[in-house]
């Protein structure tokens, strides 16, 4: 026999389960329920067989007693309905006493070890769907990710941003320092780039007159793999007109506190063994004396490798003075930014999109924001003047994998830009922050891997 195409008139496990809890032990409910999902265990005792049922909801037990149902043709992972009345077992367990239990899928092929979970780290990544199946801790983390994504929506909705999209397919790739994926059009016979960041789009649109705007999506670069990178991520990034960085910080403070209270239901969280609040206001820290108080603060390439190899660091990777003093800050200042920490005014040679801040023109109005050792993201003072832009495209152009010209971009800031201020925050990494989770596989349902 075929198994049904539908079972209608669910009723969740949690519910029927909530329903039971209010009853006595061996007594059963007046009124009829229907539920559905996985056998995730099965326990036989004379003419009484005992399944564990999981849906997305939660777990119960069904008792079925084969005089009433007839045989029970279920084995382990099959996908079943069941209808009956809620109840207890004599031993007060929430149950299910079922009338009928209907196989709807069957499972062809073993599961994990039931009690124990799929624990091999590397099966988890390639069999996402048997992770899911058998861990209910991941199943809970990306039901966690998503309302802390619907909860970032919420915010920015009510403030009066507009969600928008731009290309993942871009003639020109731009926004940030990264080396991009590369395609082909056969149709227009060109080559185009994955999207390495939606930022040089979303601010043609504050030229067109979108004063507040927001993009939730994919990104995309061609580079390193570790705990918290990945070729493929999601990013937030919005921009708002008529405001500066300072703006911009006050705003990423009072979101990140909002979404926290939301999923959580407070701001503190635990994250690599360490206890972090995420209340506003955040410590502010200026770049240059992040860097002095190291005793790393120097414009002098030479004397600035110098002295990170005295340290034992290995520079050989580093061609200029920018990639110094990232590498300088990335080794020794961010795994120490534990509580939430806005690092702001970096050089202008790490900024080509951030306006220089008033009181010297080697510092750009840029911030960063970190919390558990890690960045969260990256904020400007966006550059709206043509001229200028165009004059830091040509200074990047100089440096090793500086940020290289749009034509096109420049034109559009010709027309006018009202002061902006622009920031990213990277999706998979606030999760790993609110989950505790310490890599970002543990936060992208399906990680991009080596082939077997």
């Amino acid at each position: 026999m075929q198994a049904p195409k539908r079972f209608p008139d669910r009723d969740a496990v949690s519910a029927v389960r909530a329903e039971s809890e209010q009853l006595e032990a061996g007594g059963e409910g007046d009124a009829s329920r229907r539920i559905a999902g996985r056998v995730m265990a099965r326990r036989e005792m004379g003419k009484l067989v005992f399944l564990d049922l999981v849906d997305a909801s939660g777990r119960i037990q069904l008792i079925c007693d084969t005089s009433r149902t007839g045989a029970i043709d279920v084995h382990l992972g099959d996908v079943v309905g069941a209808a009956g009345r809620a109840g207890k077992s004599r031993r007060g367990e929430p149950s299910l006493f079922a009338d009928e239990v209907v196989p709807l899928a069957r499972n062809r092929s073993p599961l994990p070890d039931t009690f124990h979970g799929l624990t091999d780290v590397e099966q988890r990544y390639r069999k996402r769907y048997l992770d899911l199946l058998m861990n209910e801790g991941t199943r809970a983390d990306f039901v966690l990710r998503s309302r802390i994504v619907s909860a970032i929506r919420s915010y920015l909705d009510e403030e009066g941003f507009v969600e928008v999209e731009t290309p993942l397919l871009q003639p020109r790739y731009g926004g940030a320092f990264a080396l991009p994926f590369v395609t082909h059009s056969s149709e227009l016979d060109t080559d185009l780039y994955l999207r390495i960041a939606t930022e040089l789009y979303l601010k043609r649109l504050i030229v067109g007159g979108l004063e507040r705007i927001y993009e939730i999506g994919k990104d995309f670069r061609n580079e390193s793999v570790s705990y918290k990178h990945q070729p493929e991520f999601t990013m937030l990034e919005w921009y708002e007109a008529y405001v500066d960085y300072r703006d911009t910080m006050a705003r990423i403070e009072e979101l990140v506190e909002r979404v926290t209270l939301e999923v959580l239901g407070t701001t503190c969280v635990t994250f690599k063994g360490r206890e972090l609040d995420l209340r506003r206001p955040w410590r502010r820290l200026p770049f240059v004396d992040a860097l002095s108080t190291l005793g790393l603060w120097t414009r002098d390439g030479p004397e600035l490798r110098a002295a990170l190899e005295a340290r034992g660091v290995d520079t050989a990777a580093d061609k200029d003075w920018p990639q110094l003093v990232d590498h300088a800050f990335s080794h020794f200042v961010e795994p120490e930014l534990v509580e939430p920490t806005i690092v702001h005014d970096y050089p202008v040679e790490l900024s080509p999109f951030a306006r220089l801040t008033d009181d010297d023109e080697t510092l750009a109005e840029r911030f960063e924001y970190f919390a558990g050792g890690m960045e969260l993201g990256n904020a400007f003072t966006e550059i709206n003047d043509a001229e200028e832009q165009q004059r830091r495209f040509e200074e990047q152009s100089e440096h090793v994998l500086g940020e290289r010209g749009d034509p096109d971009y420049v034109e559009a800031l010709s027309y006018g830009m009202p002061p902006t201020g622009g920031l990213g925050l990277g999706i998979d990494r606030l999760t790993m922050l609110l989950t505790g989770r310490e890599t970002i596989r543990d936060v992208i349902l399906f990680p991009t891997l080596r082939p077997q």
